[in-house]
């Protein structure tokens, strides 16, 4: 199952920090935490998303050990 890992204002949208999901698809996951944590609908969309380090297409496949990174945008510098 892939991970999925939330931070900063994600993670408190979520009400966790990261959970296995059974999604097989980048866009299937996206849809499907928004199921699951409605606040993040409102996040989500200005978040960054990564696959195993690296933006992918929405389309991308998951498979067994990937971790799906949800990144708000963080403020400083």
């Amino acid at each position: 199952m892939p991970t999925v890992r939330y931070f900063a204002g994600a993670a408190e949208a979520a009400g966790c920090e990261s959970e296995a999901r059974s999604e097989r698809r980048l866009d299937d996951l996206r849809v499907a935490v928004v199921g699951d944590h409605a606040r993040l609908g409102t996040v989500l969309p200005r978040c960054a998303v990564l696959l195993n380090g690296r933006r992918v297409d929405a389309d991308a496949e998951l498979i067994e050990g990937d971790v799906v990174d949800i990144l708000p945008p963080f403020a400083g510098g």
